[in-house]
């Protein structure tokens, strides 16, 4: 079955993309959403520009369409991204959110096509330690929750991050797979991946308590 991949460059869209080729799908296109709102209900925001170079890192096509990134015109947004492409199927990276798959689900019964969600209602837990024993190499890019400070940025998922992710759990409520918004990721490589993005320059902006590692300057490299 062919299908399009809704991709930010994040974990779960990532890890979304490796397991519908695992069921058999072929992923023709990875479509991410710009939006010009920063606090979009839909799309992750932080870092889009360097999907393109992830696509090529993964062989697949790329689409990036522009969003208003406004409640419900969103959705218009992602019926005209999708409209043009053959396929039969879409797959979301969705963990927790019923606002995000409703609506992906609204937009695939208009154009007549499958939804498809492979990490859905996954434990937050069991989905970081299952992107760290498949060897994906992804770093947190921007901060929204307290526990998490200006020294997770750039941090990798890995096996001591995850124990601190499920402390901050018990302590602060946090959702150790970030699903409501206390952290977002960019994945650098990946065992499918047939290069790596490599961070050439970066820098942190902090206010308050949030923030994000701009990516400034980026590159694929050999593996």
């Amino acid at each position: 079955m062919r299908v399009a991949a809704l991709f930010s460059g994040g974990k779960d869209s990532t890890f979304a993309v490796h397991l519908a080729q695992q069921w058999g799908f072929e992923v023709t296109h990875l479509v991410t959403l710009l939006p010009r709102n920063p606090e979009s209900h839909m799309f992750h925001v932080p870092n889009l520009r360097w999907t393109p170079l992830l696509a090529e890192a993964m062989d697949i096509e790329h689409v990036m369409a522009k969003s208003s990134g406004e409640k419900e015109r969103e959705l218009s947004d992602l019926h005209r991204a999708l409209s043009g492409l053959r396929i039969r199927g879409v797959v979301s990276g969705a963990v927790a959110s019923e606002y995000q798959r409703t609506r992906v689900e609204r937009v695939c019964h208009e154009l007549r096509v499958h939804s498809y969600a492979p990490l859905w209602h996954k434990d937050g837990s069991r989905l970081v330690r299952e992107l760290i024993d498949a060897g994906v190499d992804a770093r947190v890019v921007a901060c929204a929750a307290e526990g998490l400070d200006a020294s997770w940025l750039g941090r990798r998922l890995d096996p001591q991050a995850l124990l601190d992710l499920e402390r901050l759990n018990r302590e602060k409520g946090v959702h150790v797979s970030g699903e409501g918004g206390e952290y977002e990721s960019i994945v650098l490589d990946a065992p499918w991946f047939q290069k790596r993005l490599e961070i050439v320059a970066s820098r942190p902006e902090w206010q308050r308590d949030s923030g994000t590692l701009v990516i400034q300057q980026a590159e694929l490299a050999a593996k």
